[in-house]
């Protein structure tokens, strides 16, 4: 589910908005400069390989990086693997690479063609805890606080946009913010 729930920094429990409508998402969050969309999803985008993906949404993408500034486009995929007696390991691992407040130098870009992440958008005074579903964009502008959360068991695809080959990379503030808000399993239970 496509989920905004907008809080208070200093206090989690003060939620000022919680919404699934994309339009009032939408509205939010180009309020504050961040791009939110939508593009049709590839039936079996699991089944579906990289290249295939990248071929498929090539308009969009085109259209998107226009101005050429994204030299940098692949396609990010982490799914369970019962089979694999270190999943949860791995998961464990990709999952906390993010969870810390951060910031890019570049624009952050990504389209989930399928699965879910919550982007948590550290703007002033508020949290907005972002929920991305497949046919999501969104787009974090280089310099916002924010932090990731792909959930315990994480399964996404996602196609990155960078203009740098590291631009992926984060500067991670040292605030433990992210400590006191609900976590991407959390919002989607409430």
């Amino acid at each position: 589910m496509t989920l905004l729930q907008v809080m208070a920094a200093d206090n989690a429990a003060d939620v000022r908005v919680r919404t699934t409508d994309p339009a009032e998402i939408g509205k939010v969050l180009a309020e504050l400069g961040i791009a939110y969309s939508h593009w049709d999803v590839v039936d079996n985008a699991e089944g579906t390989d990289s290249d295939a993906l990248l071929a498929h949404y090539a308009p969009q993408i085109a259209e998107l990086n226009a101005s050429g500034r994204y030299e940098h486009i692949d396609v990010a995929r982490i799914h369970p693997d019962a089979d694999n007696p270190e999943w949860p390991a791995i998961a464990a691992g990709a999952r906390a690479k993010f969870l810390d407040e951060h910031r890019h130098a570049e624009d952050e870009v990504r389209f989930f063609a399928a699965g879910q992440g919550c982007f948590y958008l550290h703007v002033g005074d508020e949290v907005l805890a972002t929920v991305c579903e497949a046919g999501d964009l969104l787009s974090v502008p280089a310099g916002t606080l924010h932090w990731f959360d792909m959930g315990t068991t994480p399964n996404f695809i996602a196609i990155r946009f960078f203009e740098e080959a590291d631009g992926w990379i984060g500067d991670f503030t040292g605030d433990k913010i992210s400590a006191g808000f609900p976590t991407l399993d959390e919002l989607l239970a409430a």
